[in-house]
């Protein structure tokens, strides 16, 4: 079983980011990052919260590794995104999963640019993505 520094480790190279990066960007001492890689303590419950909302992760998988229902809806999601873009195609030719994987970083990135802009302005409250939103995802709005 992961611990919860092993997640936030994971995260870390998901993002493509070195920790001391993740460690200036979160106002988070190398130190407590070493304390909480060697168990000796473990991140407070804002931290927890900041961190789940920097890398747009659920609180219970942070916390224990469980996947909460938004993620599975936002999986799902996903898929029916793909697979109304297979139908709108006139020419009948699929995106490959090169394609589809760029097309989800790119709306991910999108997503986290949103947040990181909401942050500089003072609006630290995470903002989850609306259907209108949503909507306008797929029709490349």
């Amino acid at each position: 079983m992961q611990s919860i520094y092993e997640r936030i480790e994971h995260l870390i190279a998901e993002r493509g980011m070195t920790k001391k990066a993740f460690c200036e960007q979160l106002k988070i001492s190398t130190g407590n990052l070493g304390d909480w890689k060697r168990g000796k303590s473990i991140p407070s419950t804002n931290k927890l919260i900041e961190i789940a909302s920097f890398f747009d992760v659920s609180l219970d998988w942070l916390m224990i590794g469980r996947l909460s229902k938004e993620a599975i809806v936002r999986e799902k999601r996903e898929d029916y995104f793909f697979n109304v873009l297979r139908q709108m195609n006139c020419q009948e030719s699929e995106l490959s999963t090169v394609e589809q994987s760029f097309i989800s970083e790119y709306i991910e990135f999108t997503r986290y640019r949103k947040f990181k802009e909401s942050k500089d302005a003072g609006n630290y409250r995470y903002q989850p993505e609306t259907e209108d939103e949503n909507k306008s995802e797929q029709e490349g709005t």
